[in-house]
């Protein structure tokens, strides 16, 4: 399987927000500090001792309120010592927030560019929503390198988050698809909240990567004939397909307890995988019975797809499998390994 697709968030070693704070707080206490200090060395009013203070931290050069004593000159030498290292500490702290923060998104930014730039044969998901979360979760169970192309500014926080490399923009737009590597993608998922957005991205889509497979999700019905003109590959109707699942919970749910354990089970534990013969493989030409994968490495054959389109169930041990058939294979991830490597050339 390919390695997962993700680009990774550098720790900072201090928090500029964090140091702000407590700049500020520092400030105020030294605010109130300065405002009692006056009061009980001075014996000025609260509102005398609160405004040289503020004068004194501020270095505004104005006069003091009452002439100072000594022992006033003394704490007001202090006060100034202490105030300037402080309010400098703050506006310090105050800069490094409002640009450090542009500075590191930035950096970030150009992290994920070439990170994406990098990748190929990967997967684009077109909208991020609850549809599109639980597919990019699948994809990152199985390590497939993947992209998510994001309209929504609120769902972007998730996305850095989780460490999911995207693309902000309209996923209609060709510069955004282009972003996101779709002249090297191997297929595109689009999720997007309207029926007319996916078609429009699966246009897009499909003029920008002839041979790219489309899965494009369909709100109404009557728009997947719509979908697959514009060019997608299959359509799918998460009504139709919820229907038929909750039917199949009350008709069959030990067949549907079986079927989410080989397709949504995430300790893996048992899988169904397609493995595209090779025309040099170990078993090509050769019938289910001689190449005996059941017996040999323990996982099972459900179902051939020929070349030429046909899918046979369940096939006999006397059908022959040859170049280009596709094997539709139950096993546990090691089984499934091995029989991948009897469909695939060896060397």
């Amino acid at each position: 399987m390919p390695v997962s697709a993700q680009y990774h968030i550098m720790p900072q070693q201090t928090d500029p927000i964090k140091q702000f704070r407590l700049a500020l707080m520092a400030l105020v206490a030294l605010v109130v500090l300065g405002t009692f200090g006056y009061r009980i060395l001075m014996g000025w009013s609260i509102l005398d001792s609160a405004y040289m203070t503020v004068i004194t931290l501020a270095t505004v050069g104005y006069k003091e309120v009452h002439p100072l004593d000594p022992t006033g000159k003394i704490f007001t030498m202090a006060m100034v010592i202490f105030g300037v290292s402080i309010v400098f500490w703050a506006g310090a702290s105050l800069i490094e927030v409002v640009v450090g923060e542009q500075v590191w998104h930035a950096l970030q930014r150009k992290r994920m560019i070439k990170h994406i730039s990098a990748i190929k044969d990967h997967y684009i998901v077109c909208g991020y929503g609850r549809m599109g979360q639980q597919i990019v979760k699948d994809l990152i169970r199985e390590k497939v390198p993947h992209v998510v192309i994001e309209t929504n500014p609120e769902q972007l926080p998730k996305l850095i988050a989780q460490d999911i490399p995207f693309v902000e923009g309209d996923a209609s737009n060709d510069k955004v698809l282009t972003a996101a590597g779709i002249e090297r993608a191997k297929g595109l998922i689009t999720v997007a909240p309207t029926d007319e957005d996916n078609v429009f991205i699966t246009l897009s889509a499909r003029a920008l990567n002839p041979k790219l497979y489309i899965v494009a999700r369909s709100i109404m019905q009557e728009n997947e004939g719509k979908l697959k003109m514009a060019g997608a590959n299959r359509v799918m109707s998460p009504y139709m397909l919820g229907g038929r699942r909750m039917a199949a919970a009350v008709l069959r749910p030990n067949v549907l307890d079986f079927l989410e354990l080989a397709f949504h089970n995430d300790d893996l534990q048992l899988m169904v995988e397609e493995l595209v013969v090779s025309p040099n493989s170990r078993i090509a030409g050769k019938t289910l019975g001689f190449c005996d994968i059941r017996s040999e490495i323990g996982a099972t054959v459900l179902a051939i797809k020929k070349a030429a389109g046909k899918t046979i169930a369940n096939p006999s041990p006397d059908e022959v499998v040859e170049p280009g058939d596709i094997l539709i294979v139950l096993g546990d991830p090691k089984q499934l390994n091995k029989a991948q490597a009897l469909t695939e050339a060896p060397g």
